[in-house]
């Protein structure tokens, strides 16, 4: 892996360059020469605790070239779920109430081969309600628009409950597709066809495991044709360049991450028409602003266009940003 020339950096503690590709591509996976290579960690792992006895994970799809034949959810060290390759999200259940829980997710490809583990989250269960039998009430006025060919956001009021809502489960016709926290009430859905209609709902859970009605259904058409990748791409995305005291230069880099209803952990900054650097959050991904500093040259007087674009939860990278173009000075 090559990274960037200069020994100054003025990332975030939090942000972890894992390319610098300005000359080149760089290589990911381990193996030897004379197998292929495991495949990548799954990235964007996040786990909510759905109810008292049970948390929602999800992750990106990992891409890079392997053939993925499926992921191992992990509780600790004891593999608890295995799922095809299509998913990447599941259900944990059978937990304990008011426990804390570590997981971590594993890709798996088709020769066999296992990917390293995921970054570990550790989530708690909250506390049992003791004899909760009333669920919370019915989501109200769940609205969706289409985000372009690819995605849909979804938002509706919130719900009561005499207890606490623990969290929101949409569901795509029957199917579950995706779980947020109690105190969120929108999100954002992708991996949708393009020209392609959906109905969605939405249900309140508690923690003993009530369920309200599902809220009234909405049906979204996404755009037919290229996909626009509007409300994906990164927002209110500023550049300007800046020189350290030892007349190294640096553009800076600030936006505000798209909302998916998850924590977006993962970017790809293009630099002059090219794809410059990826960059990987670890720890706790910002929400509602993100920056970045990259070493760019000595020079001054040089102009640079520079834009980024995110991975979103379901693996598939978000629209662009508008470009900007910068000039070292």
């Amino acid at each position: 892996m090559r990274r960037t020339p200069h020994p100054r950096s003025l990332t975030s503690a939090c942000l972890t360059v894992t390319a610098a590709c300005l000359l080149g591509s760089c290589t990911w996976g381990g193996g030897d020469s004379e197998g292929s290579p495991p495949p990548q960690a799954p990235r964007g792992v996040t786990a909510q605790a759905g109810s008292a006895t049970s948390v929602h994970v999800m992750w990106n799809r990992t891409t890079g070239g392997a053939d993925i034949s499926g992921y191992d959810v992990y509780r600790g060290a004891t593999r608890v779920e295995r799922v095809p390759a299509d998913r990447h999200m599941v259900d944990i259940t059978g937990l304990k109430p008011a426990a804390t829980y570590t997981f971590s997710v594993r890709a798996r490809d088709a020769d066999g081969n296992v990917s390293p583990d995921s970054k570990k989250l550790t989530v708690t269960t909250p506390a049992a309600a003791k004899a909760d039998r009333e669920a919370p009430s019915r989501p109200r006025a769940l609205r969706g628009e289409a985000e372009g060919g690819r995605a849909a956001t979804l938002a509706w009021g919130a719900s009561k409950d005499d207890r606490g809502v623990a969290s929101y489960e949409i569901y795509q016709g029957t199917s579950k597709i995706h779980s947020v926290g109690g105190g969120t009430t929108d999100t954002l859905i992708t991996g949708l066809r393009p020209g392609t209609t959906y109905t969605f709902t939405v249900k309140a859970r508690d923690a003993a495991d009530n369920f309200s009605a599902a809220s009234p259904a909405v049906r979204v058409t996404t755009a037919a044709g290229k996909d626009s990748g509007r409300a994906t791409a990164p927002a209110d995305f500023r550049a300007r360049t800046h020189r350290a005291g030892d007349g190294a230069y640096y553009i800076d880099l600030t936006w505000q991450p798209p909302h998916t209803g998850g924590a977006v952990t993962e970017y790809q900054i293009h630099l002059d028409g090219r794809s410059a650097t990826s960059l990987v959050f670890g720890g706790t991904a910002p929400q509602d602003k993100a920056k970045h500093s990259f070493y760019i040259g000595r020079k001054s007087g040089e102009t640079h266009r520079v834009k980024l674009r995110a991975k979103l939860p379901d693996g598939t990278w978000g629209g662009y940003s508008p470009e900007r173009t910068v000039t070292t000075r």
